[in-house]
């Protein structure tokens, strides 16, 4: 019996069937009158973004092709979430533009820092803290926007709630992009070093 691919583990195994389930949440969200079942679904997507770094930690199950995947999910996600939410009308098209609009950038300027070959850059705790925000605003946005009758007062309570997280999310998030300048250019000129060292 031949050894097992390193790419071939639990923490990508995890992160593809994250993937595969965001088309099945646009389908809910979209096609289907289950809205708060595509909430939850957004919701579950969201929480186990932690799920696939934890394992590839505990298990020692860390790949080259499981830190494309992870952040690709992530985005995937993120963007999704955000046009599918916006799409029905749950949330203003100003604030997911706005969030669209930091993700787009924080993307093209990860793909512009590998192509000049810049060093890996740290996650920031405030930007994992903005994600889980804005993972937590989405789902909630989505499911008090479906009308569930009179008795369903619960809605604008939460909805009031849900704005606050989400906002703060956004705000943190914007800020985090101008927190990432520093550690960028330092990335930047420690892969240029280590380039000319080999």
């Amino acid at each position: 019996m031949g050894k097992r691919p390193v790419w071939l583990n639990w923490p990508n195994v995890v992160t593809v069937v994250r993937i595969l389930f965001i088309p099945v949440f646009v389908y809910l969200a979209v096609s289907t009158s289950h809205r708060a079942l595509a909430a939850w679904l957004l919701g579950f997507l969201g929480a186990t973004d932690y799920l696939d770094g934890y394992l590839a930690r505990r298990l020692n199950q860390v790949s080259e092709l499981g830190k494309i995947l992870d952040p690709v999910c992530d985005r995937l996600l993120m963007i999704s979430a955000v046009l599918v939410v916006a799409g029905v009308g749950a949330v203003p098209w100003w604030f997911a533009g706005l969030t669209l609009a930091r993700e787009i950038l924080v993307s093209v300027a990860t793909l512009a820092l590998a192509a000049m070959g810049a060093a890996r850059i740290d996650v920031l705790w405030w930007g994992k803290t903005s994600t889980f925000a804005l993972m937590t605003a989405y789902p909630l946005f989505l499911l008090t926007s479906q009308k569930y009758g009179r008795a369903a007062t619960w809605q604008g309570d939460m909805r009031v709630g849900v704005w606050a997280v989400g906002v703060m999310g956004l705000a943190l998030a914007w800020a985090v992009v101008a927190g990432y300048l520093a550690p960028a250019r330092e990335a930047l000129r420690a892969g240029r070093e280590g380039r000319r060292v080999g």
